[in-house]
């Protein structure tokens, strides 16, 4: 248990210290660096490496948004698998779902628990 705990902050350590070198190195705005690790974990999942590097690594490749990139990718590629040309439009949102609704559940029920503070 401690190898695995170990191997996950190492590769997600990696993934956010690489992340906060572009925050501070370029001009990137962190949108766009957000935005280019979901595509670059399309990308890896696509030429297969990113799969061996999330079963090595566990939640600290998985969590991470180059992790979500990975779901979009391995949803777009089963569900292409077992509906076809349909399976390009659905995948992704089938396999997000989960995710995406987990997200807006904890996004509503932390607005209704906290009040709203102006920044000022």
């Amino acid at each position: 248990m401690i190898t695995d705990i170990l191997k996950a902050f190492l590769v997600g350590g990696a993934l956010c210290a690489v992340g906060q070198l572009l925050i501070d190195f370029t001009k990137l705005t962190p949108a766009r660096i957000l935005t280019g690790y979901v595509v670059t974990g399309v990308i890896l999942s696509a030429v297969g490496i990113y799969k061996p590097i999330a079963e090595f690594a566990g939640a600290g490749a998985t969590v991470p948004l180059t992790g979500f990139g990975h779901l979009l990718a391995e949803g777009i590629r089963k569900s292409i698998d077992s509906d076809g040309f349909l399976g390009i439009f659905t995948g992704g949102l089938t396999a997000a779902s989960g995710g995406v609704t987990a997200a807006l559940l904890f996004g509503l029920i932390a607005s209704l628990v906290f009040r709203q503070k102006d920044k000022s």
